[in-house]
């Protein structure tokens, strides 16, 4: 059977967003495919019943976040078509979908009204001039994906179903987000931070409005920070901190201004699902309330306080419920990602993604112990069918630090399975600082960026070594985001690697914590104020590997100087390195950028290592 090829990116199937039908008998998704010919990321609106294969409801090509009406006849969703996204109206017993709004700038994610009548959405409201000078007097004036928001706010807007008349309900100098209706529909909770000085200090809060517009009233203390809130019902759920951004986000119910933690034994990071962190927001199960969390890479289902209720080797990445089921969608070693319906005593897979003619290698689980005793969950990747001996390895090194790997097929680093079929062992760690693993574990990083960590990848690397299973004269280290800074880290402080790969880096935490969207943030709740120690920069005179740097061109999370700075130091020192700019390029590029820079970036991985390592490229038995 074929093994993995880089161009499999146009093959590949993403489903997401499953939206339960009101009966619990079929669920509206997502499919999102990456578009060769157009160069674009495409994606359509499907339905799925059991028994039935799935059929396509919208054509794209930008069709996204459906969203059924509570009767369960109509199926809003967002259409970016001609240029901003809108909100789209489909029938369901027949006809063409009408559009429902006129948002100059876009509408966003919509939510029903209880009685059906109405929809609410979180949208940009301003009058940027793109030549006009910005000035601003606040740290929050960009944002990764976005870049300067030149004055453009975040505000609620209500809209008539019927008529398509829309009222803006929230306006003044705040982001508002995360709309939810209350259960009589006169009011919406949602999320948002009106301190004066909110860019110096973490918060955001759970509000109230009236729908029809008017003051907004905070319902949470000061020393909670909300990161999401949700009204199902007569119950009011949120997720964030109580204290500061630190640590693992828990699940909270809100009565009143008083907070109940409804899962306070579980010792796992609620997960509520966001671009490359999966999971999926809380929702009630009848009288329980079900979430997702991390537990090691996987991340699974869980009804509160703490029972698992779906698990086994499976990533859940988006998840909806009603009548009774879930509906929800899963990577595992097999697939990117599939649809499955359950009712917790009978579950039944409704698609089938899986590229049927492609054979993937699956990874082995081991358990390192640090030098401290600590002990440390890795992925082995590599064909069992290969040539015995010591084998090219290449050390993969998750981003965040606080995401985490998990052993199942992601669709987005396909030069791991190349790699593999090519005789390379692939190894991905998840260190101190990963998710799913404790809150201790979580924050053991915290102040202490490479200096608390190396020994949780150097270790593994010595063990195998010593194992026969990796060359020492073929290592290999690539990573990206907190993956690159470490990849960069760690060529300061060994010159074991033959390649090194660094992607969307952090080199520099002193100019970082200025220029990133989220450099305060970094520097008061992850590095310290002794950025200068745990800076790769520091240290860049050790440095003699040949570097690759691959970063996008608008990088607002780990701005383009920070891959400037370590190529030009680099450059300077005479040490082997490429800088790659992907233009337009967010920090979330490799998962959801152009197609041709995310094939660019994969394909370009495994030419650095053919082009600096001997026997890359080609299976151990014939190097």
């Amino acid at each position: 059977m074929a093994r993995v090829t880089i161009d499999d990116l146009y093959r590949l199937e993403f489903p997401g967003d499953p939206q339960l039908h009101p009966d619990g008998t079929k669920v509206a998704y997502t499919v999102t495919r990456a578009n060769r010919d157009k160069d674009e990321n495409t994606s359509e609106i499907w339905l799925a019943a059991p028994g039935t294969a799935p059929r396509r409801l919208t054509g794209g090509p930008r069709d996204s976040s459906p969203q059924w009406s509570p009767d369960g006849r109509t199926l809003a969703f967002l259409r970016a078509a001609d240029g901003a996204p809108q909100i789209w109206l489909l029938p369901m017993d027949g006809g063409e979908a009408r559009r429902l709004t006129e948002a100059k700038l876009g509408a966003g994610a919509p939510v029903w009204s209880p009685d059906g009548t109405a929809i609410v959405y979180a949208g940009p409201h301003g009058e940027p001039d793109p030549n006009a000078p910005v000035a601003d007097d606040r740290l929050d004036h960009k944002a990764d994906g976005s870049g300067l928001l030149r004055g453009l706010r975040m505000h609620l807007v209500t809209v008539d179903v019927a008529s398509g008349a829309a009222t803006q309900v929230t306006s003044g100098d705040f982001h508002a987000g995360s709309p939810a209706w209350s259960p009589d529909g006169s009011r919406l909770a949602f999320v948002s931070n009106m301190d004066s000085e909110r860019d110096l200090v973490a918060g955001s809060h759970v509000y109230t409005v009236e729908a029809a517009g008017g003051e907004p009233k905070v319902l949470t203390e000061p020393d909670f920070i909300c990161t999401g809130v949700w009204w199902h019902g007569e119950r009011l759920l949120a997720v964030g901190w109580q204290g500061g951004p630190d640590g693992h986000q828990r699940l909270y119910e809100i009565d009143g201004s008083d907070l109940t933690e409804l899962a306070e034994g579980l010792d796992r990071n609620i997960m509520v699902g966001s671009a490359a962190y999966p999971g999926a927001a809380p929702q009630l199960l009848g009288d329980e309330v079900v979430f997702c969390a991390r537990d090691r890479g996987f991340t699974h289902a869980y009804r509160a306080p703490g029972e698992k209720i779906i698990g086994d080797d499976l990533v859940v990445s988006g998840m909806s419920v009603a009548a009774g089921r879930i509906a929800y969608v899963a990577g595992s070693p097999r697939s990117a990602g599939e649809l499955f319906v359950t009712d917790l005593t009978e579950t039944t897979q409704l698609t089938d993604h899986a590229l049927a003619d492609v054979e993937l290698f699956k990874p082995e689980t081991r358990v390192f112990t640090a030098p401290d005793g600590t002990p440390v969950e890795a992925f082995i990747l590599a064909d069992p069918d290969r040539e015995p001996g010591p084998a090219p390895l290449l050390l993969d090194i998750h981003g965040g630090p606080h995401n985490a790997w998990a052993p199942v097929f992601d669709g987005v680093h396909l030069y791991h399975q190349v790699l593999a079929a090519q005789g390379w062992t692939v190894l991905t760690v998840n260190p101190r600082a990963s998710d799913g693993y404790g809150e201790a574990f979580y924050t053991a990083a915290v102040g202490a960026w490479g200096i608390a960590d190396t020994g949780d990848f150097l270790t593994p690397l010595d063990v195998l070594v010593a194992e026969g299973v990796a060359d020492p004269a073929r290592l290999a280290v690539t990573g990206y985001s907190y993956g690159g800074y470490m990849t960069c880290w760690l060529t300061t402080k060994t010159d074991r690697f033959a390649a090194a790969i660094p992607g969307g880096v952090v080199t520099d935490l002193v100019s970082m914590s200025g220029t990133s969207d989220a450099g305060l943030h970094l520097k008061n709740h992850e590095c310290g104020a002794d950025l200068a120690a745990q800076s790769p920069m520091t240290f860049v005179e050790q440095v003699t590997t040949p570097t690759l740097i691959l970063h996008g061109q608008d990088d607002d999370r780990c701005p383009m100087g920070q891959a400037e700075q370590w190529f030009a130091a680099l450059r300077e020192r005479k040490v082997p390195v490429r800088l790659v700019r992907y233009p337009g390029g967010s920090h979330l590029f490799i998962v959801n950028g152009r197609p041709s820079h995310r094939r660019d970036y994969n394909e370009r991985i495994v030419s650095w290592l053919e082009q600096w390592i001997p026997g890359a490229g080609v299976p151990d038995s014939q190097s």
